[in-house]
């Protein structure tokens, strides 16, 4: 071991699964030397290409060798500084380069977009690859990206969906979390039968249409769970503003009463996976099946299941422990 923690380079993957010393060579000039001048200009821009590096290490070389290690940000960003020629000056100094580093991702503008059906009844929210969160899909700005470009490339690589053609500049909420703008466009009309599936691997595990009345939580923090359990990011904050913008636009399709749009799963990974095949299995809303107040959701049709089964309640409790269960 080298003073720094870090194993001597080597020509062959070692048993502890660090990458030989080739490939990370190979990264660095790939992802750290080979760019414009100015990308180097400050360890902001530097550890942004070291960032891509690793999600290329993750998805590329880890995926096509398992003998190879899986790394946060952070320790690959060590190796990274330890074996590209250019970098090792600062090793000395990495843990504050990181820390000034993460303290800037949280001031980069975000962008994304609020995809609604043809009712605006739903919208598609993504969860990510290892959390149980689910949000819009949005991402940060790149350097010198506008606002809508971003929108467009970040819902492209996280849906599969292509909103260029639909996406208005004028039409979208934007909210400030400290010091993040966070702008969403409102992008409306989009069929139920579209094809969803993230371009980007282990980023997304689940694209689904959930209902807008469904989310409604008890407050509207950043980080909140809707009245149906689901655990929701960034998401309670725009409702507001999307029920007004809602309520002064007319929907492609007059929404049903007496049929209401239900949640459907549009895309979902297989094991750990990025998963490639499209689940167009349709769940019911959880509305169905726990007793609360929401508009709409829990009318039934004149053909629908007989009285006896429409008053017949379920113990919320368990069931709400067993949807924590499922998304946690």
């Amino acid at each position: 071991m080298t003073s720094t923690g870090l194993p001597r380079s080597s020509s062959a993957p070692l048993k502890d699964g660090i990458p030989p010393k080739e490939l990370l060579d190979d990264l660095c000039s790939r992802f750290v030397l080979n760019v414009p001048k100015e990308d180097q200009q400050s360890f902001e821009r530097i550890l942004f290409l070291v960032e891509y590096a690793h999600w290329f290490y993750e998805d590329n070389s880890v995926e096509n060798n398992p003998s190879l290690k899986s790394f946060t940000l952070k320790e690959f960003t060590s190796l990274m500084f330890n074996s590209c020629d250019v970098l090792k000056p600062y090793v000395p100094h990495i843990d504050d380069i990181f820390k000034d580093f993460t303290s800037y991702k949280v001031r980069v503008p975000v962008t994304g977009a609020i995809i609604l059906d043809e009712t605006y009844e739903r919208c598609v929210l993504v969860k990510g690859w290892k959390g149980t969160s689910w949000s819009f899909p949005r991402g940060k700005k790149n350097k010198d990206e506008e606002d809508d470009a971003c929108a467009i490339r970040e819902v492209l690589e996280e849906t599969g969906f292509n909103v260029s053609k639909l996406i208005n500049k004028d039409e979208y909420i934007e909210m400030t979390f400290g010091p993040q703008r966070v702008r969403l466009y409102i992008v409306g009309g989009v069929k139920d039968d579209t094809t969803f599936a993230p371009q980007t691997k282990k980023e997304i595990s689940e694209i689904a249409w959930q209902r807008l009345d469904e989310l409604l939580p008890a407050n509207r923090d950043v980080i909140s769970r809707s009245v149906v359990g689901l655990k929701l990011y960034m998401v309670a904050p725009f409702l507001k503003s999307l029920r007004s913008w809602i309520s002064s636009h007319q929907p492609p399709v007059a929404p049903k009463p007496n049929s209401p749009a239900r949640a459907m799963s549009l895309w979902k990974a297989k094991g750990s996976s990025s998963g490639s095949n499209l689940v167009m299995t349709e769940t019911p809303s959880n509305s169905n099946l726990v007793s609360v107040s929401v508009s709409s959701s829990t009318n039934s049709s004149d053909n629908g299941p007989s009285q006896s089964f429409k008053n017949f309640q379920f113990d919320s409790a368990p069931i709400l422990q067993a949807i924590e269960t499922a998304f946690s």
